[in-house]
């Protein structure tokens, strides 16, 4: 049976989904089912029990607007069943580097999600290739599941 992931994205500026993008193209590649969501609501992911969030930090460690309704759909769902991992990108020059993934990690493992492995957070004013970063952390993550 294939493995599906779901892919979510929390992007102001286009960063982060080009980012989900790449990593679904890498997963497709390797075989698994990927289901990409640029602006997810519950409903589109409910079935999937394994997430991939890919965001966006923007202004003062906040999150991204077009996922911030998806995060308030969450809180009133049970995710015990479901298995996750954070990919941010973000501006270390910020106090709250990486906000949006703090964020993230904190709405999900609040209804009992699962977080499998250590977030990745891209400095955007330290690595070029946003793509690759992510790529090179994916097998970390696929260990996991």
């Amino acid at each position: 049976m294939t493995q599906s992931i779901a892919i979510i994205t929390g992007s102001t500026l286009g960063g982060a989904e080009y980012v989900a993008d790449h990593l679904a193209d890498v997963l497709e590649s390797q075989n698994f089912q990927v289901q990409v969501e640029n602006n997810a609501s519950f409903a589109d992911v409910a079935e999937q029990k394994l997430w991939l969030v890919v965001t966006s930090t923007h202004g003062a460690g906040e999150v991204p607007d077009n996922l911030l309704p998806f995060l308030a759909e969450v809180k009133n769902q049970d995710l015990t069943d479901v298995h996750f991992a954070v990919v941010g990108l973000g501006n270390s020059d910020y106090d709250l580097f990486c906000g949006a993934v703090d964020v993230v990690e904190q709405a999900l493992t609040a209804q009992s999600a699962v977080q499998i492995c250590p977030s990745l957070r891209i400095d955007v004013t330290q690595v070029d290739d946003h793509d690759q970063a992510a790529e090179d952390w994916l097998p970390m993550f696929l260990t996991k599941i």
